[in-house]
């Protein structure tokens, strides 16, 4: 399955347990919520994923954890804020750099419609 393959698949997950539960809750409970749905799907998912830093050969665990990690490739970020920043960018291009993934996205569920919190992020490797 190719990362927008799986993209699609997250987007409409994401889309319908918003319609479910709307903006306005934790985090964490769009990320369990999504980890489910993903799961249920059939698809592998890693939550609170450590991704570790490696400097000149040597592994530095420096607290970076990707909030989900679909079939070993695919990295989603959750925010529920008030409006995505470039420091949310930052974080997901830089999760995606360290692990080496293509693509990845950034959803923000404290939207009114889901759509415009939704941010593709591509590395270019």
């Amino acid at each position: 399955m190719t990362e927008n393959e799986i993209s699609n698949i997250i987007i409409g997950i994401a889309i319908d347990i918003h319609k479910k539960l709307g903006p306005g809750l934790l985090e964490n409970v769009y990320k369990e919520c999504l980890f489910y749905k993903i799961t249920q799907r059939g698809l592998f998912v890693e939550k609170e994923k450590v991704m570790p830093l490696i400097f000149e050969e040597i592994k530095l665990d420096c607290g970076y954890r990707i909030d989900l990690l679909v079939e070993k490739k695919f990295v989603i970020e959750i925010k529920t804020v008030e409006t995505l920043s470039v420091n949310h960018l930052a974080q997901t291009l830089t999760y995606l750099k360290i692990g080496n993934y293509k693509l990845g996205l950034l959803i923000n569920f404290n939207e009114t419609l889901l759509k415009n919190g939704i941010r593709r992020v591509i590395n270019n490797l």
